[in-house]
This record gives C-alpha cells, structure tokens and sequence, in this order.
C-alpha cells in the first residue's frame, strides 16, 4: 500500500487514466470494424474520416503505437477506395 499522499493520488489519477483510455480504445476498435463491414461507397468515406481521426488522437496519446494507427488508415482507405 501506497504510504504517500501523492501516491495515493496517482493511484485514483492512473486508474481514471486507464478507464477513460480503454474507453477510448475499445469505441475506435467498434468504429473500425463497423467501417470494415459497410458496402456502400458513400457512406464509408463519410465514416472513414471520422476513424482516421479516432485512430490519430489514439496514437498521438500513446494509447495505441503510430505504427499501428498508420497500418490500419492504410487498410481502411484501401479497403474503402476497393469499394
């Protein structure tokens, strides 16, 4: 058990970090795979924007590496210029 109080604040500050975080995480992974689903043209360059996004702000705050935010705009916009 933590015997500081500025541990005892980063204990409940790492814990809100890592909820909101894995919140964060897991409604891009949703946004991903639904955009991977659609068949209409439109509606997916409507949608893949707004994952791009999801996916910049996520490796920009280190909850997922760029390398990985970049393959995956990759094979969403190939998959949504396929269509």
């Amino acid at each position: 058990m933590a015997n500081h109080k500025s541990a005892l604040k980063r204990i409940r500050s790492n814990e809100a970090k890592k909820l909101r975080n894995k919140y964060q995480h897991k409604t891009a992974r949703n946004a991903v795979r639904d955009l991977r689903v659609l068949e209409d043209k439109a509606e997916a360059e409507g949608k893949l924007v707004n994952v791009i996004s999801m996916l910049d702000k996520l490796a920009k705050k280190n909850i997922i590496h760029k390398n990985k935010a970049a393959n995956l705009k990759s094979k969403l916009t190939k998959h949504v210029a396929a269509l």
